[in-house]
C-alpha cells in the first residue's frame, strides 16, 4: 500500500505539473497573439489618421494621383513620423501609393496581413476626384514578426526560466523521493538481516553456556574446551559484525582518519587468509595464491586494508557453494598494484553488478536466504579502496557455460 501511495503521488504530481506547463505555454501563445492584435490595431490607427488627413486635402490627393511631388512626399513623411511616434511604433517601415478601381469596399475596409517572411502589410483607400479610380495607401513593416518577438522577449525568457526551474526542481524532488524510499526499504532489510545475524551467535552462546552449567560431564576437559571454543567463536562473530556496521557508518561521516604507512601488500593478503582459513577448512575448500607482483609496497592503513581483503575473500566464500575454490593473484600495471580475487561460484547477474557496491544492497535470491550478511561488505570495501586512491571492479557472467564460472573482483592500488 505504501508503494502504491508513493507512485500515485508521483503520478498526480506529474499530471499537475504537465497541466501547469500547458497553461504556461498557452499563456505565452495568447500573449503573443494579443501583442500582434495590439500592433495591428495601432498600425491601422496610423493608417486611418493619415488617410483621413490626406482625404481632406484635395490638392495633395490630386497631385498624388498624377505624380507624387517632393512637397507631398515631405508632408506624408511628416504625417507618418508623427503618428508612428504617437502610437508608440518604433520599427522600420515604408509606404506606397497606387491607383485602384473604384469600389465601395475600397472606401470602408482596412486590409492587413502577414506574409511568410514575417512582413506586415496594411492598406486602405483614399478618396479622390475620380469616380473610376481611387488611391490605395499601403503601409509595410518588413520586420513585424521580429518586432513582436522582441516585445515578447522579457515575458518569454522569464517563462522559460521558470518552466525549467520547476521541471528541474520537480525532477529532483521525485528522484529524492524515490531515493529515500529505496533507502527506507534497504534500511528495513538491513535491520531484519542484522536481527537474524545477531540472533544465531547469541543463541549459540546461550546454548553453550547452558551446557556448561547443566552438562553432567562438564568436568571433562575436552567438553569445557569445546563449549568455551563455541562461545569465543560466536563472540568473535558478533564483534566483527558490530565493528563492520560501526566502521561503515564512521567512514560515511568521515570520522575514521586513515593512518597510512608503507605496507607489504603480500603480507596483508597472507594475514587475511589466516583470518578466514577456518571457514575454508570447514567447507573443505581451497585457495590458490599467485602473488606475482614485483612492486608490492603500498601506502595504506593496515587495519582497514586487511579488513577489506578479508571481507572480499569472505564474500567469495559465501557465494562459492559447498566447496569454495578461490584464486588470489597480484600483478603490476604501470604505477599500480593489481589484486584479483576470483571464485567459481554462482556469479552475479548483469543487472545487479553496479548495485552490489551500494550500501544495504543484496543480490535477490528468491525465497531462499542461505547466505548471511548485512549488505554492507562490498560498500565498505569500495569506500576503503577509494580512500586509498584505488578502484574496484567486478567481472561476472552467470549465463556463461564456461567451466568454473563465477566472479572476479579486481582492486587497483597505487604503488608507494
Amino acid at each position: 500500500m505504501k508503494l502504491n501511495r508513493t507512485y500515485i503521488f508521483i503520478a498526480i504530481s506529474s499530471v499537475a505539473l504537465l497541466t501547469v506547463l500547458i497553461i504556461q505555454v498557452n499563456w505565452i501563445l495568447q500573449t503573443a497573439k494579443a501583442k500582434e492584435e495590439l500592433f495591428n490595431e495601432r498600425a491601422n490607427m496610423v493608417l486611418s489618421k493619415i488617410a483621413e488627413a490626406l482625404s481632406t486635402d484635395a490638392a495633395t490627393v490630386k497631385n498624388l494621383e498624377i505624380r507624387a511631388r517632393e512637397n507631398e512626399t515631405h508632408k506624408i513623411d511628416s504625417l507618418f513620423s508623427y503618428y508612428m511616434t504617437f502610437y508608440n511604433i518604433h520599427i522600420d517601415y515604408y509606404y506606397e501609393f497606387k491607383p485602384v478601381p473604384f469600389s465601395a469596399k475600397n472606401l470602408t475596409n482596412f486590409i492587413n496581413n502577414t506574409d511568410a517572411n514575417g512582413q506586415g502589410c496594411y492598406q486602405t483607400c483614399i478618396g479622390g476626384n475620380s469616380e473610376v479610380t481611387k488611391l490605395e495607401l499601403k503601409l509595410v513593416f518588413p520586420k513585424k514578426n521580429k518586432f513582436i518577438l522582441a516585445e515578447m522577449r522579457t515575458p518569454f525568457i522569464t517563462s522559460v526560466i521558470l518552466i525549467l526551474v520547476v521541471l528541474v526542481m520537480s525532477w529532483r524532488t521525485i528522484l529524492s523521493l524515490l531515493k529515500e524510499k529505496k533507502i527506507s526499504e534497504h534500511t528495513t532489510d538491513f535491520l531484519n538481516n542484522m536481527t537474524h545475524e545477531f540472533k544465531t551467535p547469541l543463541t549459540n552462546i546461550a546454548l553453550a553456556g547452558r551446557m556448561i552449567v547443566t552438562d553432567s560431564n562438564i568436568i571433562r576437559e575436552d567438553k569445557i574446551k569445546h563449549y568455551s571454543g563455541i562461545i569465543l567463536e560466536e563472540n568473535e562473530k558478533l564483534r566483527l559484525q558490530v565493528e563492520q556496521v560501526l566502521s561503515m557508518t564512521a567512514l560515511e561521516r568521515g570520522e575514521i582518519p586513515l593512518q597510512k604507512t608503507e605496507l607489504d601488500f603480500h603480507q596483508l593478503v597472507r594475514d587475511s587468509l589466516k583470518c578466514i582459513s577456518i571457514q575454508i577448512e570447514n567447507k573443505q575448500g581451497s585457495v590458490k595464491s599467485e602473488l606475482s607482483a614485483e612492486r608490492r609496497i603500498v601506502m595504506g592503513d593496515k587495519t582497514h586494508l586487511t579488513n577489506a581483503i578479508c571481507n572480499l575473500i569472505d564474500n567469495a566464500i559465501k557465494y562459492s557453494g559447498e566447496k569454495p575454490e578461490l584464486t588470489i593473484q597480484t600483478s603490476d600495471s604501470n604505477q599500480n598494484l593489481i589484486l584479483k580475487v576470483s571464485d567459481k561460484g554462482i556469479g552475479i547477474e548483469k543487472e545487479y553488478q553496479k548495485k552490489v557496491f551500494d550500501k544495504y544492497f543484496r543480490v535477490p535470491t528468491g525465497d531462499v536466504h542461505d547466505v548471511k550478511g548485512f549488505g554492507i561488505g562490498l560498500a565498505y570495501i569500495k569506500a576503503i579502496v577509494e580512500l586509498h586512491g584505488g578502484t574496484i571492479e567486478l567481472e561476472s557472467d552467470p549465463d556463461s557455460h564456461r567451466e568454473g564460472k563465477g566472479t572476479i573482483f579486481t582492486i587497483t592500488l597505487p604503488h608507494a
